[in-house]
C-alpha cells in the first residue's frame, strides 16, 4: 500500500462545473485512484457570494468547515456554519453550502464514499 500525503494548500482544484453552481472549486485529498477502498475527503473552497447546487443524494456525508462563513441548507432550513464546524448530512437531505458575500470564501472538507462514484471530480460540461 503506498503512502498518500497531500498538503491541503497545495492540492490542484479544479471547477466544479454543474447546474445550480456558482464559484466553487475542488480537490481530491484522497479517493479511489490513491487506492482508498471505502471512503474519499475532498476539499471544496467557495468563493465570497457563490454557492454549491442545491441537491441530495442516497449516501451520507461528514463536513469540516476549515475556514470562512456561510451557511447551510439543511432540514429545510439555513444554519449558519463557520470555520471550526463539523457537519453531518443525512442520505437523502436535501443540502446546499453559500459562502458570505464578505470575507475570503468558505473552505470545507467533506467524506464520501468511494463507492457512489462521488470521489470522483464533476466533470466539466
Amino acid at each position: 500500500m503506498a503512502v498518500v500525503i497531500r498538503n491541503i494548500d497545495e492540492a490542484e482544484r479544479t471547477e466544479v462545473r454543474m447546474d445550480g453552481v456558482k464559484g466553487a472549486t475542488m480537490a481530491i485529498m484522497v479517493g479511489r485512484d490513491d487506492g482508498a477502498p471505502n471512503f474519499a475527503v475532498r476539499q471544496v473552497v467557495v468563493e465570497a457570494g457563490g454557492h454549491t447546487p442545491r441537491h441530495h443524494h442516497d449516501y451520507e456525508h461528514e463536513v469540516f468547515i476549515i475556514s470562512g462563513e456561510g451557511d447551510i441548507l439543511l432540514g429545510g432550513e439555513r444554519h449558519p456554519v463557520r470555520g471550526g464546524d463539523v457537519i453531518y448530512v443525512p442520505a437523502d437531505e436535501e443540502h446546499q453550502f453559500r459562502a458570505s458575500t464578505d470575507g475570503s470564501g468558505l473552505r470545507f472538507l467533506c467524506a464520501v464514499p468511494v463507492t457512489r462514484n462521488c470521489g470522483d471530480p464533476v466533470p466539466a460540461s
